[in-house]
């Protein structure tokens, strides 16, 4: 639980705590309240749930008389606490209790996990055959199964030290019934705790709480409203769509913009509604240097979007290095005001620009990890911006720069706890290593920021100064091939956008196709050229391509073993037909060439992970000596392509959200469906600002017809809500594991 303090907080002599039930949280939301400390008891503060199976055996013994039987099996634990912020070392105690017996049993301890897996069976006898005698531990002749019950304790294994209480449950045999019995069970604190504690002098602690509570009903009720979102790209004007009055209505947009990411990431319809509220965006943008610097839905749900699925690709890009600075810091304040005494200006600027040229380094060679979503939406972005501002040729850098240098990669550096690239909060003094190092890599990403007119705008000298040390050609040019490779894509080209991107050329030898006899005339010279869409090569440069492979063809891009043609410098390309075979001029040419193909096949869905490093000649592999020519290959691909993280994301859930939204703002959505219908009849000037008049609304029929549809889905998922109540609150019980409901509280 996320507890936002107010503004007062009275001091006590000893720590206390703030409960509040979970039916009680709905009374204090969206209002600041003081609460009175209660003191903290560790038999009293517990969380997690255990996941039990009981069952009642009958047991017929040799003499023919019946026995009861009481089987528990523990199978799980989940969200035990932390221990001194690690994970906890759990067992668990199993122990039926009576009014005159107490068996207990004990579980292994499983070391360092807050999700133990224990899957232990005990059993216990109930009742006694006939033959049982009273030298046994009972001492009543029959047991009251009404008495009974199973009790499971959780503890920490503390080893040297006391062990830790971590919670109990309590069930009753008589519930059992020689039934099977499973259910999760909240776990939860002993009956004696907090009993003896005073809380009449820890003090107060005043509390703004906003508490959230979404009811996930099956996913056939949300098809609707499901349905009705992910048509938004389609609605022209998009400002008349259902995502994009959502956000609208919304007093914080982001409240709307993470469901509704999340929902079309999850529906594969983000890219497509992206770019049409981009376009929306760049319609208000009148110069070119501002293109997406605002706060807008575009910016946000871009931004959004890269938190969620960039995670791979910032810890394979950045992980190395950022711990390199947080372990093994170097000082390098450059600021003179904030040099300590004994340090050394010239040292420290040589420290920093380590860092940075590192840091810049590993970004624009990383353009191979960046996941496909994002480089389709930079191709948007780009080309959108382009089209908005067609005699400026730099602006489809800066569009891309904007997001993935500005509000990606530099928000990366300096907070790389909230981006789980480091545990923890840096020191202070590594903080400024990490601001510095993200103020560069900002005026480097930027486009143009590295000419004199940029640097001389800088408000801190010491960072002109800084700056002067760079060469602008050497950066700016690595900034454009990077920002031309994520900005790259397979995908669809929109219609009227411009040509693809020109990334490699050159001269090069190709083995013919078809040949069976090995020597010098199966090698003849071509020129080569590759670009976004496809990789071909022509008898001279500028003449028709002789043959072409589209991009998104290629399945692999691989050196070739010396041995197979007696030459050196040797490379294959794998598409659908027969491998195409290379050999460069040079080694480092050839580099640069499997290099440059497998960036821009980076994104190919069905991408080979097994070759032939040797050719098929004679009838068979010479790697392998296979005799079948499309057999599997005998080798790993080495080309180091991560596939894009999957994401784990519950629609149903999201949809729910965005239900909510729009049933707290019910009465936004009726004011702004009356003033459609004001503005449909009435097309003269407001007469005085409304509520609505901060709403866009290019299209008032359009707009009117989504919000109608808006508010008659959410009144309907009202009714299959209030139903879906009244039954779960008649059929619910203690240990049911029917429990759709998800809270939330900050």
């Amino acid at each position: 639980m996320l507890l936002e303090l107010g503004k007062e907080v009275i001091c006590t002599r000893m720590p206390g705590k703030v409960a509040i039930k979970k039916e009680d949280l709905c009374n204090y939301t969206g209002k600041e309240n003081w609460f009175m400390l209660q003191p903290v008891d560790s038999n009293s503060e517990v969380q997690g749930k255990v996941h039990l199976e009981l069952k009642l055996n009958e047991l017929i013994t040799d003499n023919g008389s019946v026995c009861q039987q009481l089987v528990v099996h523990i199978k799980e634990c989940h969200g035990l606490p932390l221990i001194n912020g690690q994970n906890c070392d759990p067992y668990a105690t199993v122990s039926l209790v009576g009014p005159s017996r107490n068996d207990q049993k004990k579980t292994k301890v499983k070391k360092k996990t807050s999700n133990p897996q224990f899957n232990e069976t005990f059993y216990f006898e109930v009742t006694r055959s006939s033959s049982y005698t009273k030298k046994s531990q009972f001492q009543v002749e029959e047991e009251d199964i009404e008495k009974l019950e199973v009790r499971v304790d959780l503890w920490n294994n503390g080893n040297l030290v006391q062990d830790i209480f971590l919670g109990e449950i309590k069930v009753p045999v008589k519930v059992l019934r020689n039934d099977s019995f499973q259910a999760w069970y909240l776990l939860q604190p002993r009956e004696n705790g907090n009993k003896s504690s005073k809380t009449d002098d820890l003090g107060s602690l005043r509390l703004n709480i906003c508490y959230t509570e979404d009811c996930v009903l099956p996913s056939e009720y949300y098809v609707s409203l499901r349905n009705l979102l992910l048509k938004s790209s389609d609605v022209q004007p998009i400002s008349a769509s259902a995502a994009y009055i959502l956000c609208e209505v919304c007093r914080d947009k982001y409240d709307a913009v993470l469901p509704l990411v999340r929902l079309l990431l999850h529906h594969h319809k983000l890219v497509p509604f992206v770019a049409a509220v981009a376009e929306l965006d760049l319609k208000d943008t009148q110069e070119a240097n501002t293109v997406f610097r605002g706060n807008s839905l575009a910016t946000r749900c871009v931004d959004e979007m890269m938190k969620i699925v960039g995670k791979h690709y910032l810890k394979v890009t950045l992980k190395a290095v950022i711990d390199e600075i947080c372990e093994s810091p170097k000082p390098c304040e450059i600021d003179p005001i904030k040099l300590r005494e004994g340090d050394n200006a010239e040292i420290n600027m040589e420290n920093l620009r380590y860092y940075v040229d590192k840091v810049f380094r590993e970004i624009v060679r990383s353009s191979i990890s960046c996941p496909t979503l994002m480089c389709d939406v930079f191709y948007s972005l780009r080309h959108l911006a382009a089209k908005r501002f067609p005699n400026d040729p730099h602006v489809q850098y800066s569009a891309v720069s904007s997001f993935v240098f500005l509000r990606f990669f530099a928000v990366a550096v300096v907070s790389p706890h909230t981006f789980h690239l480091r545990p923890h909060h840096p020191d202070a003094q590594t903080s400024r290593t990490l601001t510095l190092i993200s103020k560069a890599i900002q005026t480097l990403g930027s486009w143009g920021s590295l000419t004199k007119s940029k640097l001389s705008s800088f408000k801190e000298t010491f960072m002109c100064e800084f700056f002067k040390t760079f060469q602008e050609d050497k950066f700016t040019e690595s900034v454009k091939k990077f920002l031309d490779d994520v900005s790259s894509t397979e995908s669809k080209e929109p219609s009227g956008l411009s040509e693809p991107v020109h990334l490699k050329e050159g001269e090069m030898y190709k083995r013919a196709q078809g040949r069976t006899r090995i020597g010098k005339k199966n090698f003849k010279k071509r020129w080569f050229c590759l670009t976004s869409r496809e990789f071909t090569y022509h008898k001279q440069q500028d003449k028709e391509p002789i043959f072409t492979i589209p991009i998104k063809n290629i399945l692999a891009v691989e050196k070739l073993d010396e041995s197979s043609f007696n030459k050196k410098n040797m490379f294959q390309v794998l598409h659908g037909e027969k491998p195409l075979y290379i050999q460069a001029n040079n080694c480092v040419e050839a580099s640069e060439w499997i290099e440059a193909l497998c960036r821009v096949t980076r994104c190919n869905q069905k991408r080979l992970n097994f070759y032939h490093p040797s050719a098929f000649l004679n009838g068979s592999w010479l790697c392998c000596k296979a005799t079948i020519e499309n057999t599997v290959g005998c080798a790993r691909c080495t080309a180091d392509v991560p596939a894009d993280t999957q994401i784990e994301i519950d629609g149903d859930r999201e949809t729910e959200r965005i239900y909510s939204l729009f049933t707290i703002n019910m009465s936004k959505l009726q004011k702004l469906e009356e003033a459609c219908g004001s503005i449909a009849v009435y097309q003269g000037p407001r007469k005085e600002p409304d509520d609505y008049s901060n709403f866009t609304i290019e299209d008032s029929v359009a707009t009117f017809h989504t919000l109608k549809q808006i508010i008659d889905i959410v009144e309907k998922l009202n009714e299959s809500h209030e139903k879906y109540q009244k039954k779960r609150s008649s059929s619910a019980k203690y240990g049911s594991e029917e429990n759709p409901i998800v809270g939330k509280v900050s």
